[in-house]
């Protein structure tokens, strides 16, 4: 859809939206000044009728009532206030419901029926509601009751005023039809102002695209023709004018912001070739001796299966991408290498080949080639490098309490210490009380220490193929004798069937039970604990998700410490040997929490071979 063509359709829909909201307000207007006129019409004529029937009751004092009723001329000036009005009936009834005068003689001394009041109804529906009335046909009956005298606090007569609201339709139809010639004439109205509006402001619009296809053939001196005056288009063309005398200068500027990169891809470890739509090499750098054995200045230009010939080990797997568009990521290819004296030698490198969609500069459409080769090695060499920080980085959080558990003993046995030694001086020989605290702190602290020994030696881990699902499933049947005493509902969710991660079984199932406990400790009052599992290129990921309280953010920095605990009776052990126990793993376990939602905590595991 062109621009113009959503102007066009925009203005009409705007106008459209517009028109329809002012036919709604007047005739939400119109309803309510009816309905209401009918209101007051039926209560004048309520009111008329019952000073009639007072009037047939006072010349008839010494008749009985139902006889008093039938005077000829009550039945006259019924049907006189009903011809005059747009009331479709007047009936006079007594306390038991029998209708004793009517407009219509044919109904009196049958029962009358006992209809909604009409006052309630236009005072309390809407303008939908009222709508709806008027469209129900003429089925719909409501009425104004009038109370004539009382015996004994019961009412003696009623004078009933019976409408119909379908007899207003009619007044209501001419003001729909006022209302939808406006809005229709209002519609024609922006339709035209819309294409009138497009034809003026698209002109000039044309005239700047035509600028920008010359400034992106290359040809930058064409400048505005035709293009004038002090509006806004105006100075835009005079602008795009201005970018294409600048863009030929610019020309000069990236290409020596290409020697520049160029020149810092030379100390990279990698190689990167990209090659255009048409498979000729537009840029190569890095290390392309070391993988190839070719001087750098021999690949420019060349075409893609003269750099990598699809019958190797290296360019099939290239060809294969460049032909179906599927990208490959560090897969490992066998290649020569060559050393700096000139040794052929076996190796092995990662290969990465992705299509680039639209190159930059490119013109038209195709698809470009963007091929990368690594050095396992240099790779292994960094992921070690990581693999140590994060072990360095485990042992200080996980000792982060130790400090803390080991003081607390200390500074008790020198206070004691102190104590006994005041006692003495004193010539008191009664120091058994400190010596006690002191034996008990010693205890503490020797407990403190061996529990960090553990946690620090060596531990003979037995790694196999451990699939998910049992692992998964075992978990959440240990947990729900807990679960179902705590209102907890349990869910298992697995991404793919199969799925297997290297571990040690025992070990990461203890693990997983430490953060399931804790998960359902914080919903004390029921809620929902979920085990998930997703499977990704080279790791799986867990996710144990909770309803609680969540973790606030002053904690978060403190969970994963050794001894650390904000429960009375918890010891400060479990997460952090959690967290152990996944380093120990070569995987990562991190959390997100939101005070009053909730926590999931994620672990990231390596996948089976």
């Amino acid at each position: 859809m062109t621009l113009r063509t959503k102007l066009t359709f925009g203005s009409v829909l705007l106008a459209t939206l517009i028109a329809g909201a002012i036919s709604a307000v007047d005739l939400a207007n119109v309803l309510r000044f009816q309905f209401d006129a009918m209101l007051e019409r039926a209560q004048l004529m309520n009111k008329v009728a019952a000073e009639f029937v007072r009037g047939a009751l006072n010349r008839q004092l010494t008749v009985p009532l139902p006889d008093a009723l039938r005077d000829p001329e009550l039945t006259t000036a019924l049907v006189n206030i009903l011809s005059a009005s747009r009331i479709l009936e007047i009936e006079v009834v007594d306390p038991g419901g029998r209708i004793l005068a009517d407009s219509d003689q044919t109904r009196v001394g049958s029962a009358a029926p006992n209809y909604p009041d009409f006052q309630t109804v236009v005072e309390r529906t809407n303008w939908h509601g009222k709508a709806g009335l008027l469209t129900s046909g003429g089925s719909r009956y409501y009425q104004l009751e009038q109370i004539l005298g009382t015996l004994e606090g019961q009412p003696l007569l009623s004078v009933r005023v019976i409408v119909a609201p379908a007899l207003i339709y009619g007044d209501i139809q001419k003001s729909l039809a006022s209302n939808a010639t406006v809005a229709l004439l209002a519609l024609l109205g922006a339709v035209s102002i819309a294409f009138l509006a497009s034809a003026v402001a698209f002109r000039k619009l044309g005239q700047i695209g035509r600028m920008l296809d010359l400034a992106a053939s290359g040809d930058f001196d064409d400048g505005p023709t035709g293009i004038s005056g002090a509006d806004e288009l105006s100075a835009v063309a005079s602008k795009v004018s201005l970018l294409g005398q600048r863009l030929r200068g610019a020309e000069v500027e990236v290409s020596d912001l290409r020697g520049n990169i160029d020149r810092l891809l030379q100390d990279l470890e990698d190689a990167v070739f990209v090659f255009n739509r048409e498979r000729r090499l537009i840029f190569a750098s890095g290390s392309v001796e070391k993988f190839l054995g070719k001087e750098h200045a021999w690949f420019s230009g060349q075409a893609l299966a003269d750099v990598f010939p699809p019958g190797t080990a290296l360019g099939l797997p290239i060809e294969q991408t460049a032909r179906t568009g599927r990208p490959v990521h560090n897969r490992r290819v066998a290649l020569p290498s060559y050393d700096a004296d000139g040794t052929v030698r076996d190796a092995v490198a990662l290969l990465s080949v992705d299509v680039l969609e639209r190159l930059p500069g490119a013109v038209g459409t195709g698809s470009g080639v963007l091929v990368r080769l690594r050095d396992p090695e240099a790779q292994r060499k960094i992921g070690r490098e990581l693999r140590i920080a994060d072990r360095l980085a485990a042992i200080g959080r996980i000792t982060g309490g130790v400090a803390h558990e080991v003081k607390n003993p200390l500074n008790a046995i020198l206070l004691h210490v102190e104590v006994a030694r005041q006692k003495m001086a004193r010539g008191d020989t009664d120091i058994a009380p400190q010596m006690d605290v002191i034996s008990r702190e010693i205890v503490r602290l020797d407990r403190v220490v061996k529990t960090f020994l553990d946690f620090t030696k060596p531990v003979d881990m037995k790694f196999s193929s451990v699939p998910l699902r049992p692992l998964l499933d075992e978990i959440a049947q240990l947990a729900l004798p807990q679960a179902e005493a705590s209102r907890i509902q349990v869910e298992v969710r697995l991404e793919e069937e199969g799925v297997e991660v290297r571990a040690d079984r025992d070990m990461l199932k203890q693990a997983l039970l430490n953060v399931v406990v804790n998960a359902m400790e914080a919903m004390p009052e029921g809620g929902g604990l979920r085990l998930e599992a997703l499977a990704g290129e080279d790791a799986a990921e867990l996710r144990i998700s909770d309803t609680g309280g969540g973790i606030s953010p002053e904690l978060r920095e403190k969970i994963f410490r050794l001894y650390f605990t904000t429960k009375k009776e918890g010891s400060g052990i479990g997460l952090a040997m959690t967290f152990r126990i996944v380093q120990l793993h070569d995987g990562t376990i991190d959390f997100t929490s939101e005070p009053g939602k909730g926590t999931t905590f994620l672990i990231r595991l390596p996948m089976a071979a």
